[in-house]
């Protein structure tokens, strides 16, 4: 039988109404390269275009560093060539500019059917905004929004990036919150071409925090927020959904 939570009002934080959870698929597989990772959210949003009833998903992971370009991304924002960089770089199909990934950092790759809780961009990318205000908030830390831009800010630094796709109402790409990264590499970029606002990590506020104990409260808050409620994966089982779903 399905269980009943509170969904939050993403304005006001208030507590309002009823809904019931719905399954989902957790998938947490450590740190995996990029290439990787994006694949495996390519064939899950693939795997939900020909069965749109299949069950929402979030992947939680940590990625070696990678430098990602959104579809539309400008190289204005690069301060290194990526044709002679030791690190790779991929341009990707999400929207914003570049961003930096490395070890320390929590990435969330979201793959929600919108059409079972709101098809609306906005709300959503304010949503998964709000995910990480909650739990950072849970951790003593007071973040916040700025307006007109994407993202996650404590004390003037930006903390968190968010940046997504959706194709036919399924998300994929998502969120990265740094936790406790090595954050010089982001002094090769400007990060999501904001370059009149740090960016910080949550160990800068909390010494010896570490990804491991972050890692559950960002699943708790992510399946209030959304009204989901997890199954744990294996990483291995991606592929062989994905092909009993082929005709």
């Amino acid at each position: 039988m399905d269980n009943f939570t509170v969904a939050a009002d993403t304005n006001g934080g208030k507590y309002q109404h009823l809904h019931i959870t719905q399954p989902a698929d957790l998938y947490q597989p450590g740190q995996i390269v990029y290439r990787q990772a994006w694949s495996w959210q390519q064939q899950l949003v693939a795997q939900r275009k020909q069965a749109p009833t299949l069950p929402d998903v979030l992947i939680l992971i940590e990625h070696s560093p990678v430098y990602t370009l959104g579809h539309g991304a400008s190289n204005d924002f690069l301060k290194f060539d990526p044709a002679t960089s030791e690190v790779s770089t991929y341009r990707i199909e999400r929207g914003g500019e570049v961003t930096y990934h490395c070890p320390g950092q929590l990435v969330g790759y979201p793959i929600l059917n919108l059409r079972r809780h709101r098809t609306d961009l906005h709300w959503y990318l304010r949503t998964l905004e709000a995910v990480l205000i909650e739990s950072l908030s849970m951790l003593g830390l007071p973040a916040h929004r700025i307006d007109g831009l994407t993202g996650v800010w404590v004390e003037g630094r930006k903390v968190a990036a968010i940046g997504i796709k959706v194709s036919r109402w399924i998300t994929f790409h998502g969120f990265a919150l740094n936790v406790c990264p090595d954050l010089s590499g982001f002094e090769q970029i400007v990060p999501c071409g904001i370059a009149n606002y740090p960016v910080g990590s949550l160990t800068q506020f909390i010494p010896g925090l570490t990804v491991a104990e972050v890692q559950p409260i960002v699943l708790k808050t992510f399946g209030e927020r959304f009204g989901l409620r997890w199954h744990l994966k294996n990483i291995t089982q991606i592929a062989t959904s994905v092909r009993s779903s082929d005709p």
